[in-house]
């Protein structure tokens, strides 16, 4: 071999190494590329008041399933249960250390094999019960009577992350108007809040009062007055009490400043509320509502409590006095509770008072475990 090819030969090896170590780099960039679009962020409970945020697998939707980009998922006093440690569904050990979160709102990312009633790109809310599909309760759609029920975010992942998986019958699609916030707090508070007054069976000629203006009980001013009724709305917390009037409440009522039945006899002419719905736990406001109602009226328990005393003959027996239980809404009723909100302009997002991105959850839960803010909504762009 001449001199000239033996350069020659030398160069295009050179020119060989460069073009391998390029395609190397090309390799491993595309690589690291695909591995950090199949990690996201999820919020993670594993102790007592320990909140973690960790990175995982994005996960695959199975058959049936769809996989949903979160756009909005708000924390719920259902979250901070667990945070405190305590169980509410008989989760295991290993099932209490799962995503939580239980009011979300996104799109369609993918579908699984076989979904053939949502589409990629759909906006979606999210049902949060799942049950065994073959039930009364869940062919009537009460899913959360089930005996099989279980909760997303308490014995299945849930929305706290940046990703999430469901059945596809779970997706409940958003109004063209409705934002994603809207969105989220029209499941637990709105449908559950609508679910109320309907069976109240509200309108424009009653009076409806309720107890503990938080979350739920600001979301039921905002049904309660969508349904046309005069609301009277009652807490502890002043602060509470001037949101509730933004709301739209009619009249106010500080358990530590006034007499409370003897203020409601004066607003109803002595005949009692329509109706009430009670949002806060315990004996005392669940005395309030039974005591605050006319005879033949109806209280809506919504509060979880272990348990209260009540005064049966009196509050029942002589008065023919109803009490109801209200857990979440039918999910047949989806479409009905969505219009109701867009069309009678109920502006659920009023509620949510502060927003946090994923990454921030060990701020988000502290701030909504102190009792100082309505709803705190994790967001994404």
């Amino acid at each position: 071999m001449t001199p000239q090819n033996q350069l020659n030969s030398y160069k295009c090896q050179i020119l060989q190494k460069k073009v391998d170590l390029f395609s190397e780099r090309f390799i491993l960039k595309e690589t690291n590329i695909i591995a950090k679009e199949k990690i996201m962020l999820a919020v993670k409970l594993p102790s007592k008041e320990t909140i973690k945020v960790v990175e995982e697998p994005i996960p695959i939707p199975a058959k049936g399933e769809v996989l949903i980009k979160m756009k909005a998922s708000a924390l719920c006093r259902s979250d901070l249960h667990r945070y405190h440690g305590k169980v509410l569904f008989d989760e295991t050990e290993e099932e209490a250390n799962i995503t939580p979160g239980h009011e979300p709102c996104g799109v369609v990312e993918k579908l699984g094999e076989g979904v053939t009633k949502v589409k990629k790109g759909d906006r979606v809310a999210i049902y949060l019960g799942l049950g065994c599909g073959i039930c009364p309760d869940c062919l009537r759609g009460d899913v959360m009577l089930c005996k099989d029920f279980q909760c997303i975010g308490f014995q299945k992942n849930g929305a706290h992350a940046d990703y999430m998986t469901i059945p596809e019958e779970n997706c409940l699609l958003l109004p063209e108007k409705m934002d994603f916030i809207t969105g989220a707090l029209s499941t637990d508070v709105g449908g559950t809040l609508y679910t109320a007054c309907k069976r109240l069976n509200l309108n424009g000629t009653q009076t409806a009062v309720i107890i503990g203006c938080g979350p739920m009980g600001s979301g039921g001013i905002l049904m309660a007055k969508g349904f046309g009724a005069k609301v009277i709305a009652i807490d502890l917390d002043n602060k509470r009490l001037e949101l509730a009037k933004e709301l739209g409440a009619d009249y106010l009522i500080n358990p530590k400043e006034e007499d409370v039945l003897v203020k409601i006899k004066g607003i109803t002419h002595n005949t009692g509320c329509d109706g009430a719905i009670v949002t806060a736990g315990g004996s005392t406001p669940l005395n309030i509502a039974l005591n605050a109602i006319k005879k033949r009226g109806s209280v809506a328990l919504i509060a979880e409590s272990n348990k209260a005393q009540i005064d049966p003959s009196n509050q029942f027996i002589r008065t023919l006095n109803t009490l109801m239980g209200c857990w979440y809404f039918n999910r047949s009723d989806w479409e009905e509770i969505a219009n109701f909100i867009v069309n009678h302009n109920i502006q659920l997002n009023k509620i949510s008072s502060d927003t946090f991105s994923i990454s921030e959850a060990e701020k988000a839960f502290p701030l909504f475990d102190s009792g100082k803010t309505q709803k705190v909504v994790f967001t994404w762009d």
